[in-house]
């Protein structure tokens, strides 16, 4: 597939979901791809793309900023509280807010920059050890301890387990941000964007359809 295809997708996707067109906001996952592939999807005009570490992001974007207006930069992998500074001088939505302390450096952090990204809170659907994000059970309480903090919580994001069907995932993650009042969910990737476009997703996170295999993880 190639970008043009990617949004002609989302179009029909939100359609058949009987969703207004252009209620979902594509992020072009550029982690770890060569610079000519990014190139090439900014000269088509995108400019909404995802990062996953803070580090490499930093090596590329400040560059490609430069030269094409209008970039907006999500960062949708994990962020260590040591990290959270340089996160908030290259990133204008962070997708994984997922724990006290993070949430409680983020918030200093905003105190002392004047200005916060958007943030989305991680929940971790399949409560899986190895992957980030608070757990379904404690969602509630660490939304009200991030509004508490007066953080800039727009939605909720998920990464579903590879083995389950994604759409039990989606449907969770969008009850809780329901019975939270949160209208953005970042969730839908390269396999099952339509799925979550059909389930409430605001922001799907596409790579590999966009920009082909990647080079490494």
């Amino acid at each position: 597939m190639c970008l043009q295809e990617i949004r002609e997708k989302i179009r029909m996707a939100e359609a058949e979901a009987g969703r207004p067109a252009g209620s979902v906001t594509l992020i072009a996952v550029s982690k770890v791809q060569p610079d000519a592939r990014i190139e090439s999807v900014l000269e088509q005009g995108h400019r909404v793309f995802g990062e996953n570490r803070v580090q490499e992001a930093a090596g590329k974007w400040p560059g490609f900023r430069d030269r094409f207006e209008g970039v907006e930069l999500h960062l949708i992998g994990p962020l260590q509280t040591n990290k959270a500074r340089q996160a908030f001088g290259l990133f204008d939505t962070i997708h994984s807010v997922d724990r006290p302390k993070l949430a409680k450096t983020i918030a200093r952090l905003s105190q002392e920059e004047g200005h916060c990204p958007s943030l989305f809170i991680q929940v971790n659907t399949g409560e899986e050890e190895q992957k980030a994000g608070i757990l379904p059970a404690d969602a509630d309480a660490f939304v009200a301890q991030c509004r508490a903090l007066e953080l800039p919580v727009q939605g909720l994001m998920c990464i579903p387990p590879a083995q389950e069907e994604a759409s039990l995932h989606f449907a969770l993650l969008a009850k809780i941000a329901e019975r939270n009042g949160l209208t953005d969910l970042s969730m839908g990737m390269s396999g099952d964007f339509e799925k979550a476009i059909s389930f409430g997703a605001t922001h799907v996170r596409i790579g590999s359809a966009i920009f082909g295999a990647r080079a490494h993880d």
